[in-house]
C-alpha cells in the first residue's frame, strides 16, 4: 500500500507538473497519447494473461479489451489535435453597441492534477490507461490513478508501461503516478494537490468519495459512474414478431462478462399474457455462467438476488437463487414480476443487482408501461425493441428522461468508442454530465477563461486573431474554420 507521506510526494510532484503538462502543445500531448497506446499495443499478449490471471475474465475479451483501450487513447490523440475541445470563441468589440461591448475571447484550461479510481469490471478501459486517464491526460492535466485492489499486478505492470512511454516521449516528471490502498484513495480525494477525481464503482463507494470531494475546503468536481438497471421496453409486436431471438439476444447480453458490465440490461419490460419468459429460460439453461471479479462482487450478487427473490410478487423464471459461493461460478438467474407490483416496490425491485441476472417485468396497457417506466432509476442506457410502423414517441420521450444512450433493436453491452458516444445518465448513473467514454469526456477538466481587451502579444494561440492553430473557433457568434 502506498503510504501517506509517498502520496504526499506523488501529488507534489504532479503539481509541480501541472504548468509544463498544461502548456504543452496539442500536438505534443498527442505524442504522450500514442506513445502509451503503442507500449500497450506491444505488451497486448502479456497484459491479456496477467489480466486474466486476476479477474478470470478470457484472454480473447482482454485481448480485445486493450485493443479497445489503445484505441480509445489515440480517439483522445485526434480530438486534441482537431482542437475544438478547447471551444474558442471570439466577440470582437463593439463600441456602438448599448452598452458599448468590450473585446471578450474564452476558451478551456485545464483544471490540474486529477486522481483517477481504476474500476474492477474494465481492467484496461476502465482503470490505469482507460478513458479517464486518457481524457485528463489529453487536455494537460497531471493524472494520479489509485489502483483497483481487483487487479493489482496488471495495474502496477499498466502502470509501468505508461510512466515509462511518457518519460520516453518526453513527458515532465510527475505527469502519471499509481498509488494503492483504500486508505490512500481517501486521502488522494482530500489532497489540495488534487483538482479533480474520476470514479467507476459502486454507488456507496462512488457516495462516499463523492462527500469528500465536495465537504473539501476548496470543493472540486467529481465524475463518477455508479449504479445502472439499464431498462428495456420490448413492444408486444416485436415479441410477436421474433420472441425467440429476442430471448436468446437477451440472455448473451445479461449474462456477458457473467453480467458485470455497467450497461448490462437489469430490467426488461415485456408485454403481459406472452410466452417471452419461457423463452428467456430455455435460453439460459445453456449459459453456464462465470466467476466474478472479486468475493465482494460475489457477495452483493448473492445478497441481490435474495433480496429480489423473497419479494412476494416476484418468480424465478430460471436458475439458482442460493448462490452463496463466492468462489464458484455464477450461474444465470431470470426473475419475473409485474408493473403493478414494481409500481408499489419499485426501491426494492429496481435496485440493482450486479452479475448475470435480469427482472423481467410484464405490463398490461401503454399506460402500465409508462408508469413503471417513470420510476426506474438513471441509467446509462435505454433499449426499445418495436416493429416498422409502431408510434413509439411517447415511450422514447419518457426513456430519454431515464438515460443518457437510447438504443433501437439492439443490447446496450458493448460501448463504441468515438466522437458521438456519451456514457452518463441521470443519478445514479452518474453523478454529472458527462464520463470518461467519447471526445466530450474530455470537457470534464478543463474549466473556462475569458479574456476581455487582452492584448494581442498575451493571447494564447488558440485565440489570436490569425488562428494559427488553425482550429475550430466560434467568431462573433459564427462557426468558423479558418
Amino acid at each position: 500500500m502506498t503510504t501517506l507521506d509517498e502520496l504526499a510526494e506523488i501529488t507534489a510532484a504532479a503539481a509541480a507538473a501541472a504548468p509544463a503538462v498544461a502548456n504543452a502543445t496539442a500536438d505534443t500531448r498527442s505524442g504522450w497519447l500514442s506513445a502509451i497506446a503503442d507500449a500497450l499495443d506491444a505488451h497486448a499478449d502479456e497484459l491479456a494473461e496477467l489480466a486474466n490471471s486476476e479477474t478470470h475474465l478470457g484472454v480473447p475479451r482482454l485481448r480485445g479489451e486493450v485493443a479497445r483501450t489503445t484505441g480509445q487513447l489515440r480517439l483522445f490523440a485526434d480530438v486534441i489535435t482537431e482542437g475544438s475541445y478547447l471551444e474558442a470563441v471570439i466577440d470582437h468589440a463593439d463600441p456602438a453597441a448599448v452598452p458599448p461591448l468590450p473585446d471578450l475571447r474564452r476558451m478551456l484550461y485545464p483544471i490540474g492534477p486529477i486522481a483517477v479510481f481504476s474500476a474492477s469490471n474494465f481492467p484496461f478501459a476502465f482503470s490505469v490507461a482507460g478513458g479517464d486517464t486518457a481524457s485528463a491526460l489529453a487536455v494537460g492535466c497531471p493524472v494520479v490513478v489509485k489502483a483497483h485492489s481487483g487487479h493489482p499486478a496488471l495495474s502496477a505492470r499498466t502502470a509501468e508501461l505508461t510512466a515509462d512511454a511518457l518519460r520516453d516521449a518526453g513527458a515532465p516528471a510527475g505527469t502519471f503516478a499509481l498509488v494503492t490502498g483504500r486508505e490512500t484513495g481517501t486521502a488522494l480525494v482530500r489532497d489540495p494537490h488534487i483538482k479533480g477525481v474520476g470514479f467507476t464503482g459502486s454507488v456507496a463507494g462512488g457516495r462516499a468519495l463523492y462527500d469528500l470531494a465536495v465537504s473539501r475546503p476548496d470543493p472540486i468536481p467529481f465524475y463518477g459512474e455508479l449504479g445502472s438497471v439499464n431498462p428495456v421496453v420490448l413492444t408486444t409486436e416485436a415479441v410477436s414478431a421474433r420472441s425467440s431471438a429476442l430471448a436468446e439476444e437477451l440472455v448473451a447480453s445479461f449474462t456477458m462478462g457473467a453480467g458485470q458490465f455497467c450497461t448490462k440490461p437489469g430490467v426488461v419490460f415485456v408485454p403481459a399474457g406472452s410466452d417471452f419468459a419461457s423463452a428467456v429460460a430455455a435460453a439460459a439453461v445453456a449459459e453456464t455462467g462465470g466467476r466474478l471479479l472479486t468475493e465482494r462482487i460475489a457477495e452483493g450478487f448473492a445478497a441481490g438476488l435474495g433480496a429480489l427473490a423473497s419479494d412476494p410478487e416476484v418468480t424465478v423464471v430460471a436458475g439458482d437463487i442460493a448462490q452463496f459461493d463466492v468462489h464458484s461460478t455464477a450461474t444465470p438467474v431470470v426473475l419475473a414480476t409485474t408493473a403493478p407490483a414494481l409500481v408499489t416496490r419499485s426501491e426494492t425491485l429496481l435496485e440493482e443487482c450486479f452479475g448475470p441476472t435480469t427482472l423481467l417485468v410484464s405490463y398490461a396497457s401503454d399506460s402500465e408501461l409508462l408508469t413503471a417506466l417513470r420510476l426506474v432509476p438513471g441509467s446509462l442506457t435505454a433499449t426499445v425493441h418495436s416493429e416498422p410502423g409502431e408510434d413509439i414517441t411517447e415511450l422514447v420521450e419518457v426513456l430519454r428522461d431515464r438515460a443518457g444512450r437510447v438504443l433501437f433493436d439492439g443490447w446496450p453491452t458493448g460501448v463504441a468508442v468515438n466522437w458521438a458516444q456519451h456514457h452518463g445518465g441521470p443519478w445514479p448513473a452518474t453523478t454529472s454530465l458527462f464520463t470518461s467514454v467519447g471526445a466530450t469526456a474530455a470537457r470534464r477538466f478543463q474549466r473556462p477563461v475569458a479574456y476581455q481587451n487582452a492584448p494581442a502579444r498575451i493571447l494564447p494561440a488558440a485565440l489570436r486573431e490569425e488562428n494559427p492553430l488553425s482550429i475550430p473557433r466560434r467568431v462573433d457568434g459564427r462557426l468558423t474554420f479558418d
